[in-house]
């Protein structure tokens, strides 16, 4: 929850506040920083059509989940 407020409020520079991205569509939670930096590279690595099954496979009505 730390890291989606300082992306709402843009106190980091990088992709959030360069794209002014302001919700958040989908997540996964996992313990290992390793296995993170490797699953956000697959998902860059997909169509955009893909990412969007990925994500209203989880939220299908595009609700802000850090509300």
């Amino acid at each position: 929850m730390r890291r989606v407020q300082e992306d709402k409020q843009k106190l980091i520079d990088g992709f959030t506040k360069r794209y002014n991205v302001t919700w958040l569509a989908y997540y996964e939670k996992t313990s290992d920083v390793r296995s993170t930096t490797a699953r956000e590279k697959e998902i860059k690595g997909w169509r955009r059509s893909k990412k969007e099954a990925l994500i209203e496979s989880m939220n299908p009505r595009w609700k802000d989940l850090a509300m």
